[in-house]
């Protein structure tokens, strides 16, 4: 059972990462909604890294990226493509790792205590499903480590998207 999921304070990110991976079969189970997966898995983030202050799903409606599972402050409910780290990274389709948000053209301060994000898209064989957005109050908080971990979670996620026609969101 998920719940029963914890990672140990005391690994580094990679290892906690790692942890993460062995567990992801859990949080991408079949018989979920995707709603339950992303929620579990956005609080699962959370909980296992001090360094995230905010982390959450945005999903591509096929105009912009609505606000979906999180974990953190009240959020932006709504981001245009091409604007923010986010709308960014949807565009390009490529992981945005800022280590200063307030040098990054465009930033969209939903939360103006953060500092640092990585925007990781979302993408399944029929295009952008989404993004997954993770900020910190620390500068510099993320790297290639986080880069490299999170995108392979999220192309697990995306082959579970890409896997059913008929899956349902809830």
């Amino acid at each position: 059972m998920s719940s029963d999921i914890q990672i140990p304070e005391n690994l580094s990110d990679e290892e906690k990462y790692i942890e993460l991976n062995k567990t992801a079969s859990v949080f991408f189970a079949e018989a979920d909604p995707l709603i339950t997966q992303m929620s579990n898995f956005a609080a699962l983030l959370k909980q296992s890294f001090e360094k995230i202050s905010w982390v959450g799903f945005y999903l591509y409606n096929g105009e912009r990226l609505i606000l979906g599972p999180f974990q953190g402050k009240v959020a932006c409910t709504a981001i245009a493509l091409g604007k923010g780290v986010c709308g960014t990274a949807a565009v390009t389709k490529e992981t945005q790792v800022v280590p200063n948000v307030h040098e990054f053209p465009g930033h969209i301060a939903c939360d103006s205590g953060s500092n640092s994000e990585i925007v990781i898209p979302i993408l399944t064989g029929t295009g952008l499903f989404g993004v997954l957005d993770l900020d910190s109050y620390k500068f510099n908080a993320f790297d290639d480590t986080d880069k490299k971990y999170l995108e392979e979670l999220m192309r697990q996620f995306a082959e579970l998207v890409s896997g059913s026609d008929t899956r349902k969101l809830y």
